[in-house]
C-alpha cells in the first residue's frame, strides 16, 4: 500500500470510516454470536472464532472511544 498524505480533515473523517467500519462488525459479530447461543451452539469452532474476534473488536471500540472517536 502506497503512503498517503492526508490533511487533517482528511484523516479525522479516514478515521470515522474506521470507527464506524469496527462498530458495525463488532455488532454484526454480537448477533451471529447470539444466532449460534439460540440454537445451542456455543461450543462450536465458528462460535469461539466470533467470540476471540469480539474481544478484538471491543478492545479497538474502548480504544477510540478514548480518544474520541
Amino acid at each position: 500500500m502506497g503512503e498517503r498524505n492526508l490533511d487533517a480533515e482528511a484523516r479525522l473523517a479516514a478515521y470515522d470510516a474506521f470507527a464506524t467500519g469496527v462498530r458495525d462488525e463488532l455488532a454484526a459479530t454480537i448477533a451471529r454470536m447470539d444466532e449460534l447461543a439460540a440454537a445451542g451452539k456455543v461450543k462450536t469452532a465458528t462460535y469461539r472464532q466470533l467470540f476471540a474476534a469480539r474481544v478484538t473488536l471491543k478492545e479497538v471500540d474502548v480504544r477510540l472511544r478514548e480518544r474520541g472517536l
